[in-house]
């Protein structure tokens, strides 16, 4: 973790936190609600500064997990239910009606979809969005055992997942992990097939998210093992192969399979050598292996040429940024589906504030703050939309619950919830920091 790390994370989450606070904060001195404290960060026994302009304290606090604002008269985390005791005053927000204290609820989130938006468009225009095209993987895509696993072959051009285009590979090998199937072009044919769970577990496992299939590169040797089979049979550096026994490899993804039906056993590779062709005999080693190690600058060339800088006008960009946007919201959606399932075990996956800060890249890169500032605006924006008391959505349910039923929610059962919730979330923020820390510990990040 270095400090450039750090600052960009704090600077992220410093500009989420106060505009998401601002989305409470602004429609309760509309509806004339007395706000007692804005405070970016929590300020348990003490802040870092502090001052107070009018009826509101304005703050920084030291625990960096977030922010808040304290409204008079709502039962929140703070606890303070001293001046719940007392008759509501007008300036409560517990006198307010209840579609005005829905607003004030919904105010955060609301902020937090329309900034990313914003974000999005705003990188769409002026950036343009880069990505690497999967209809421009020609000879189809390479896949990891574990990619196998889930369904996928060698040689597989990828067209559909759940039914929807797949156009970026990008998004696409994420969207897979969540998808109940995916359409490839297999020998021809367009091929339908579930997603295997157990292969996304052995994604996971391997921390394969983002590389479990990729570019097919030709068969060229980059370097030899010393006193290997290859380097005593006389190949060199640059020759490709192209055959084994006079059948045809082209790509080295399909040799290990030749050479594991050929373990200690004499073969006859087709090679070119300074594009002229030769036949080279060598002995397989007993664990199926040639003893060289494959030149991937062919593969990456192969890769630069999906890639593909597509531009858009401002009319195109404000569009193309809620669409982003609901992506973003619903892959969210969709990763409880591996998270909490017990065969992909997606739970120990799952990052803190650490982890994020080390995703964070080591040098200022502006873009890719803009786009990670969208996101996890997104991500805030659904996960207060929980209905766990202690979240916006908390407080959004016994609302409506008042405004369907004529009745508000005692004031002491909105106390015991709001305790609850509260337990329930510092618990799981210990859970998700100390698994962290182990991480960090252990090296495993």
């Amino acid at each position: 973790m270095t400090l450039i790390q750090l600052f960009q994370f704090i600077l992220s989450i410093s500009i989420l936190v106060v505009l998401h606070e601002l989305g409470h904060f602004i429609p309760a001195k509309l509806f004339k609600t007395k706000v007692e404290k804005f405070y970016l960060f929590f300020d348990p026994w003490f802040s870092i500064a502090k001052k107070k302009i009018g009826d509101t304290e304005y703050g920084i606090g030291w625990l960096p997990f977030g922010g808040y604002v304290k409204i008079a008269g709502m039962v929140d985390e703070s606890m303070d239910t001293e001046q719940l005791k007392q008759p509501a005053q007008p300036w409560e927000f517990r006198s307010k009606p209840a579609w005005q204290r829905l607003i004030i609820m919904l105010g955060g989130v609301t902020v937090n979809f329309f900034l990313a938006w914003f974000i999005y468009s705003s990188l769409s225009y002026f950036k343009g969005e880069k990505f690497h095209d999967n209809s421009k993987f020609t000879d189809g895509v390479s896949v990891s055992s574990a990619g196998q696993k889930m369904g996928l072959q060698n040689g597989d051009k990828i067209l559909k997942i759940d039914g929807k285009p797949a156009e970026r590979m990008e998004t696409s090998t994420i969207n897979m992990l969540f998808a109940n199937e995916a359409t490839v072009l297999r020998d021809g044919k367009e091929v339908t097939f579930p997603v295997n769970e157990d292969g996304v577990a052995d994604v996971l496992a391997e921390n394969e998210a983002k590389m479990y299939f990729g570019p097919r590169s030709p068969v060229v040797i980059d370097s030899l093992f010393p006193k290997g089979a290859a380097a005593s049979a006389g190949l060199l550096k640059g020759d490709r192969i192209v055959g084994i026994n006079g059948n045809s490899v082209k790509f080295f993804d399909e040799l290990a399979p030749q050479l594991s039906e050929l373990k200690n056993k004499d073969i006859v590779l087709d090679i070119e050598r300074n594009n002229a062709p030769q036949k080279v005999n060598v002995k397989v080693t007993p664990e199926g292996k040639l003893g060289f190690a494959n030149d991937t600058s062919f593969a990456q060339q192969a890769f630069d040429k999906t890639a593909v800088n597509k531009k858009y006008t401002l009319g195109e960009a404000i569009p193309r940024g809620l669409t982003r946007t609901i992506d973003v919201l619903t892959m969210q959606i969709k990763q409880f589906k591996i998270v909490f399932n017990t065969k992909t075990q997606g739970y120990k996956k799952v990052s803190g504030p650490i982890g994020i800060i080390k995703m964070m890249p080591e040098t200022i890169n502006w873009e890719f703050f803009w786009s990670f500032t969208a996101m996890f605006s997104v991500w805030l924006a659904f996960l207060n939309l929980i209905p766990i008391p202690g979240l916006d959505g908390g407080h959004v349910v016994f609302t409506l619950w008042e405004m369907i039923t004529g009745k508000p929610v005692p004031q002491k059962v909105l106390e015991n919830a709001q305790m609850i919730g509260v337990i329930f979330l510092m618990g799981l923020m210990v859970i998700i920091f100390g698994n962290d820390i182990l991480k960090w510990i252990t090296g495993k990040f």
